[in-house]
């Protein structure tokens, strides 16, 4: 990842409405939302919450997808991991021990999604 989109990303993410949406799909994984879900479980109007889900979305750390007349987001599970080795990949002075927990941590492989 360059740094241009990482800063894109961060960016994206330094925001509390955007932090909170991320964070919701981050915890729902690939099977993501519908954009109204989004908006109930976060207390955001729809209308307030779109341009934060375009941002996102612009940034690399969310997809979309329509099914009929909904719309679906959800995390942009490699635009996410590039963005943590961007800034992991010099972890710990060249001692990936010290890391392990940190990639751990960054996993995707625990998820628990919000029921629909």
């Amino acid at each position: 990842m360059e740094t241009k989109h990482a800063l894109e990303a961060l960016a994206a993410l330094a925001q509390a409405v955007r932090l909170e949406v991320f964070r919701l799909l981050v915890r729902q994984g690939p099977i993501g939302l519908p954009a109204g879900k989004i908006a109930e479980a976060l207390n955001v109007a729809p209308s307030t919450l779109s341009p934060h889900l375009a941002q996102l979305e612009r940034a690399g750390l969310a997809t979309s997808w329509r099914d009929e007349r909904r719309i679906f987001y959800a995390v942009d599970v490699e635009g996410t991991r590039r963005l943590l080795a961007f800034l992991t990949e010099e972890c710990c002075g060249g001692r990936p021990d010290l890391c392990r927990d940190l990639q751990r941590t960054a996993s995707f492989g625990a998820c628990e999604p919000v029921a629909e």
